[in-house]
């Protein structure tokens, strides 16, 4: 493979790194000892900061938008030119791991700065987005800065509330944003004629397999739901067990199901409970209810469906047998999302270019890629992670493996400038006739 190569004082990749591992902690943390980095928290705040001044430091201008997005802007030849968007998320889950969104920021910055250094500008301007919600791991719903920024974002997310009972509107009040403007965050056609997402793996195949990267063909489609079983709450000590409405039981049967469909299902199908939840929640109190998160993914969008379907069917028959009440609510729906052909053969060859045979794979996971792509054709890279582990501290990529990473995008950019003319009609943008 080619060696990291070195820009003036850094090493391309290598730094976007270190960057990572700094973001771990505190300020940039909610917790001590771990990484919680949720949307627009005093966290999120304190990076967003340090990104801007990694920004400007690379030759760029920052601006927050009004999804609560940090972009940075590199302007190519014409100041009014057409941008590729590349970046990933800047949140976490709780108890996360560094590189999970913000190495594919880290690393866009490195490009740019690739870019300044040497004085080069492009047919097109090169912009740098942080997104700041793509986990959902403060309000239900997730993705929806991308969402923003796609134009495919609904007023009615504001009435959103986290756990502790603050709505997404007050939220972004209190981080100095204006709840009634969030759509002015999408941008409009033809600003954005291409996304570039760069993203730790989060499975384990490139390391099986021995390779540093890989290029994404598609992300799968996913679907969230709630669900709720209703009985009647009664004290633990006192109701015999043949006189309970209890909907903790009916829960895990409903789960173990979820577990039994999904285990036997092609396309990548996978069925995940998250969280649950016992309403009330105290140790000598039988639950009045049951809640629970579920998350089926599949590549296949009808096999996704076919899943929720049964399980559905399978959740309606156990409430009717146990003398509960069910609920089902949809929470989100994404579809299924190819990635571009045009740009996906220039990552391929760029990915090539660093000594490695280039590797397809799709993505089981979500990505801000899917929301943009409502938006403009979009590419993705995946970058190896020790044991395919993330959302967990444990997560951990090498340096040698960031630095190929980007070259691959440098690569990648510079091969879009040679080719811009001819590749801009690979896909109509969002709005455009044809």
């Amino acid at each position: 493979m080619a060696e990291a190569f070195e820009i003036g004082d850094f090493v391309p990749g290598a730094r976007a790194k270190t960057r990572c591992d700094l973001m771990g902690a505190a300020p940039y943390s909610e917790a001590d000892g771990m990484l919680v980095r949720r949307f627009l928290t005093p966290a999120h705040d304190e990076a967003l900061k340090t990104l801007a001044f990694w920004m400007e430091q690379a030759g760029m201008t920052a601006r927050r938008d009004h999804a609560g997005n940090l972009v940075g802007r590199y302007e190519g030849k014409a100041p009014d030119a057409p941008a590729l968007l590349t970046g990933s998320h800047i949140d976490s889950v709780r108890n996360g791991g560094r590189y999970d969104g913000a190495l594919g920021v880290m690393l866009g910055i490195d490009v740019v700065e690739v870019l300044a250094r040497a004085g080069r500008r492009l047919p097109f301007a090169v912009e740098v987005i942080a997104f700041g919600d793509e986990e959902g791991s403060r309000f239900p719903a997730s993705m929806t800065c991308s969402r923003a920024v796609a134009g495919t974002v609904s007023p009615s997310v504001m009435e959103m509330a986290d756990a502790d009972g603050v709505s997404l509107a007050e939220a972004f009040a209190v981080f100095g944003l204006d709840p009634t403007r969030l759509e002015e965050a999408a941008r409009a056609p033809g600003e954005i004629f291409a996304f570039l997402e760069a993203h730790i793996e989060q499975g384990p195949v490139l390391e099986a397999e021995g390779l540093a990267l890989g290029v994404v063909t598609a992300i799968a489609a996913q679907k969230r739901l709630m669900v709720r079983f209703t009985g009647m709450a009664g004290h633990a000590g006192t109701t015999p067990m043949n006189l309970r409405k209890d909907p903790g039981p009916a829960a895990a049967e409903a789960i173990l199901a979820l577990e039994r469909i999904c285990g036997g299902g092609e396309d990548g199908l996978v069925g995940t409970v998250g969280r649950i939840t016992a309403l009330p929640g105290a140790f000598n109190v039988i639950p009045g209810a049951m809640e629970y998160s579920m998350d089926i993914r599949a590549e296949v969008a009808a096999t996704r469906d076919a899943a929720v379907e049964a399980v559905t069917a399978e959740i309606e028959a156990i409430a009717v047998r146990r003398g509960l009440e069910a609920s089902i609510t949809l929470m989100q729906d994404l579809a299924a999302s190819p990635c571009d052909p045009g740009l996906t053969a220039l990552l391929e060859d760029a990915v090539a270019a660093t000594g490695q045979a280039p590797r397809r794979l799709p993505s089981g996971a979500g990505h801000d890629a899917m929301v943009i792509a409502d938006l403009c054709p979009t590419g993705m890279l995946f970058i190896r992670c020790e044991g395919g582990i993330s959302h967990n501290p444990r997560e951990a990529v090498t340096e040698a493996d960031c630095a190929l990473a980007a070259q691959a995008m440098l690569g990648f950019v510079e091969r879009l400038a040679e080719d811009f003319d001819a590749l801009r009609p690979s896909r109509p943008l969002r709005g455009a006739s044809g």
